[in-house]
């Protein structure tokens, strides 16, 4: 499938490479850098159909995929049906791609039984009692929020272990193809990107695909009395607050902050007093005054 061309392509690795399949056994690390920040990808093992069962070093890889950020499915451009099974081996093990989590929260309690509070799902109070019981869940309250949940969505919410993750989905050696052939595909996969890892097509798409993806924003640090720092902006996610800020930086900071000032898209003059609760955007500028 190309995936260790890929990471090589991508990052400063030196993944083995090898013409047959499986030429990975264990993870490899590689540095992405885009937009300023560092990217860590790891080349894992290909999963093959049971790999949820224990097939080959199945278990091993989805474990490791848990705790990723995002996933990355590569397909070989002549096995495209693949991702059937990528996706499915994922959802065996409890990963949802491209899944929001359901609007579903439970209170648990030791008496007093079960409250349920159904605000629009079409499933009965009483298929709900009996998958909470059936989790252990005898005494508690549930607000469902969700107005398509299915009876899946609601297993997942009381389990409790599923892990939701954007992925992307990478469709290689696009080389060895013509555009037809990428149409034909396109009609039976939906919102693939296209590349060639030997080529490097499309690599740069894919870069800024994968940081997009991830819903990063950049922060420029401006202590006082100095310039704000555009050579290494802080890296955060999208809708983070200053006070997500100050705990990256350093959990007193939190404890000691005064106020801030921010220049920028998020405020609507440059050197905006700010407290804890601003959410922040790209590029913005921010100083932190502690007492």
């Amino acid at each position: 499938m190309g995936k260790s061309t890929l990471l090589n392509a991508l990052t400063n690795a030196n993944s083995r490479t090898g013409s047959y399949q499986f030429t990975t056994l264990t993870a490899v690390p590689g540095m992405m850098q885009y937009n300023g920040s560092k990217i860590q990808i790891l080349d894992l093992p290909g999963i093959v159909e049971g790999a949820s069962k224990g097939r080959g070093l199945g278990r091993k890889v989805l474990s490791v995929a848990r705790n990723a950020d995002l996933v990355l499915m590569i397909l070989d451009v002549f096995q495209p049906e693949l991702l059937n099974i990528l996706e499915k081996e994922l959802h065996e093990v409890g990963i949802r791609v491209n899944k929001k989590h359901p609007e579903v929260f439970i209170e648990k309690a030791h008496l007093g039984g079960l409250s349920i509070h159904n605000q629009g799902s079409s499933i009965s109070d009483q298929l709900v009692r009996e998958v909470l019981k059936i989790h252990g869940i005898n005494n508690g309250r549930i607000v469902i929020k969700e107005p398509n949940l299915t009876v899946e969505e609601l297993i997942d919410a009381v389990s409790g272990n599923r892990i939701y993750l954007p992925s992307l989905v990478v469709l290689n050696k696009i080389d060895l193809v013509d555009n037809q052939f990428i149409s034909d595909i396109n009609r039976k996969l939906k919102n693939f990107i296209p590349i060639s890892a030997d080529h490097k097509i499309n690599i740069d798409h894919l870069k800024r695909s994968i940081y997009e993806k991830l819903a990063f924003i950049r922060i420029y640090l401006k202590p006082r009395g100095n310039k704000a720092d555009y050579e290494e902006p802080l890296i955060m996610n999208r809708n983070c607050t200053i006070r997500d800020v100050c705990l990256k930086i350093h959990r007193n900071f939190v404890k000691d902050f005064k106020h801030a000032y921010v220049w920028g898209k998020s405020v609507k003059f440059s050197s905006q007093k700010v407290g804890l609760d601003h959410i922040l955007e790209d590029k913005d500028v921010l100083r932190i005054i502690l007492r």
